[in-house]
């Protein structure tokens, strides 16, 4: 994980030094508050398990290639450190809850596209999402993995405040979301009723936040229409 994580930094700071110069970019420092998610599944064996990966604080840097001052694409990582507390309960009714603690990776290429205000420094804007999650579980159970990495795609929509050329603020609620990235082998393991659950469920994380912009290269305020 470490190792896929560096090899992002390297090519967020290699894409900065090459590009900054001549054509308009931006460097994006993100922090964001995600909302609770609720997970649950049943197994073949009528298994059951349900979990909420708990609400929490989320940081991330991205590079921004702009595209004729109203696209843009963005290279991203994100992370949060936060608890996933679960509930097992068997088909013999046994029950048992463990909280792990939970690392999460989300390394995201982007698309934005931004709407000018007339005569205004403010630009709306919204984008997609895809990417990779990679999920650590710091409080592995006997037998489970430690780690893994799920395909990932989100979404977000709100509005970038172009305070002067070089610096700005995005304000935006966002949705992540890892698909079958909850199962069996990473966090679940046996949850000590002896009884492995093997299924997976998807994660949809809300967020709100925003980020502050520093601008590089050419202009990127918005026409202003009289």
């Amino acid at each position: 994980m470490i190792k896929k994580i560096s090899v992002f930094l390297i090519l967020l700071a290699v894409s900065a030094i090459g590009t900054a110069s001549a054509q308009t970019s931006r460097i994006n420092i993100y922090s964001a508050y995600t909302f609770d998610d609720d997970i649950e599944a049943v197994t073949n064996n009528n298994n059951y398990f349900k979990g909420t990966v708990k609400a929490g604080y989320q940081w991330g840097i991205g590079y921004e290639y702009v595209l004729r001052q109203t696209y843009g694409i963005e290279l991203q990582y994100y992370r949060q450190d936060t608890d996933f507390d679960v509930n097992y309960t068997t088909s013999n009714d046994t029950n048992a809850n463990k909280t792990f603690g939970l690392g999460e990776n989300f390394i995201m290429l982007s698309g934005n596209k931004y709407f000018p205000i007339p005569r205004s420094k403010v630009m709306l804007y919204g984008g997609l999402m895809l990417g990779m999650a990679i999920f650590d579980n710091k409080d592995p159970l006997p037998g489970a993995e430690s780690s893994t990495t799920n395909f990932a795609w989100g979404g977000r929509a709100g509005m970038f405040l172009n305070f002067s050329e070089n610096v700005g603020l995005k304000l935006h609620a966002q949705l992540l979301s890892a698909v079958q990235s909850f199962g069996g082998g990473l966090y679940l393991g046996t949850g000590g009723v002896g009884a492995g659950l093997d299924t997976e469920s998807s994660m949809y994380q809300f967020g709100a936040g925003g980020a502050l912009v520093i601008q590089f290269g050419g202009k990127t305020k918005p026409k202003i229409r009289k």
